[in-house]
């Protein structure tokens, strides 16, 4: 049966505080603990007033102390904004504090405009383009299997497991050549989602870490009682993205009924185009639209998005999803 997981970006909603964000984000963990999913991941963003997983491995931290059993890791960690050893000391100390419980999923995009790269010291652009060297050295630094002039400690010898993020070509292709299971972006950046997985499974190397192709695939996800309850959620994201699309991004906002009846015909294109990789309604709504998801893809673990603003109602919709769900979504 296909696995679940979490996608968490520590939404910080309108009217709400940086702590109740936090508090919100271990209450969700605790909750899909609860409910049987696999992962909990958290997000690396910078300099959004409405995320807060910028600090990425302290989140981790947080959430590994609220659970006890699920597995947690980043959703990603954008490599390019740091080095491989900073990466692998923290999320070495991850697998020291939480063993057998980390996962560290790598992405490439600095998504950064000037600002931040000077904030961060880095040319990240340039720092891309050595993405997959340093992949190597990351993996390196944590399971000894190239003998390097230094060794992170912790980190050398951690049990972390080591995933490919993308939402383009090049993340599947690289997945592929390093044996690695691959999570693709679709709930946000669907347009190569067929290209990407095709590719990964046909060019896949086997690795001591991975024997064959491990799919993962991120989608939106609104369960509620009634479809116009669930649609009602959905909302306060989707004012966020067409926030974000316009140049305009901030807190999560409150929900709006029939929202998108609001929107101009470009804005409703654009959630629409996103909506391919979402699953919005009823439980049987959800069951059916993450059905016909899994059988699209041939996803091993589908990874559940979706933030609202009253954190209440988001654990509640998971509990639907993963009722609705159990025994219900063939591999």
């Amino acid at each position: 049966m296909t696995t679940f997981s979490v996608l968490d970006l520590v939404p910080v909603r309108e009217g709400g505080t940086l702590s109740e964000a936090f508090t919100a984000t271990a209450e969700l963990a605790r909750a899909a603990e609860r409910v049987g999913c696999k992962r909990f991941w958290v997000a690396e963003h910078h300099a959004m007033d409405g995320i807060a997983g910028g600090a990425t491995s302290v989140v981790l931290a947080h959430v590994g102390n609220a659970t006890s059993t699920i597995r947690i890791g980043s959703g990603g960690i954008m490599l390019p904004n740091h080095t491989p050893f900073q990466i692998a000391e923290q999320f070495g100390t991850l697998d020291a504090l939480f063993p057998g419980r980390i996962d560290l999923g790598l992405g490439r995009a600095p998504g950064a405009g000037p600002e931040l790269q000077r904030a961060l010291r880095k040319n990240l652009h340039q720092a891309a383009e050595y993405f997959p060297q340093d992949v190597v050295e990351l993996r390196a630094l944590l399971t000894g299997d190239i003998d390097l002039p230094i060794h992170a400690t912790p980190g050398l010898g951690a049990k972390v497991e080591l995933w490919m993020l993308g939402s383009s070509l090049f993340g599947a292709s690289l997945a592929a050549k390093l044996g690695l299971p691959y999570a693709f972006a679709a709930h946000f950046a669907p347009d190569h989602l067929d290209a990407a997985l095709a590719l990964y499974r046909r060019d896949f190397q086997p690795s001591e870490a991975l024997d064959r192709p491990h799919v993962m695939v991120a989608m939106n996800v609104f369960a509620a009682d009634t479809e116009a309850g669930a649609r009602l959620l959905a909302s306060s994201q989707q004012q966020s993205f067409v926030r974000l699309r316009t140049g305009t991004p901030g807190k999560l906002p409150p929900p709006v009924a029939d929202y998108t009846d609001t929107l101009p015909a470009s804005a409703q294109a654009m959630l629409a185009h996103i909506g391919q990789a979402a699953a919005v309604g009823t439980p049987a709504q959800v069951r059916e639209g993450i059905a016909a998801f899994v059988k699209r893809t041939g996803a091993d673990e589908i990874m559940l998005c979706g933030a609202t603003y009253d954190p209440e109602a988001r654990i509640r919709s998971l509990e639907l999803t993963m009722e609705a769900c159990e025994n219900a979504v063939p591999a």
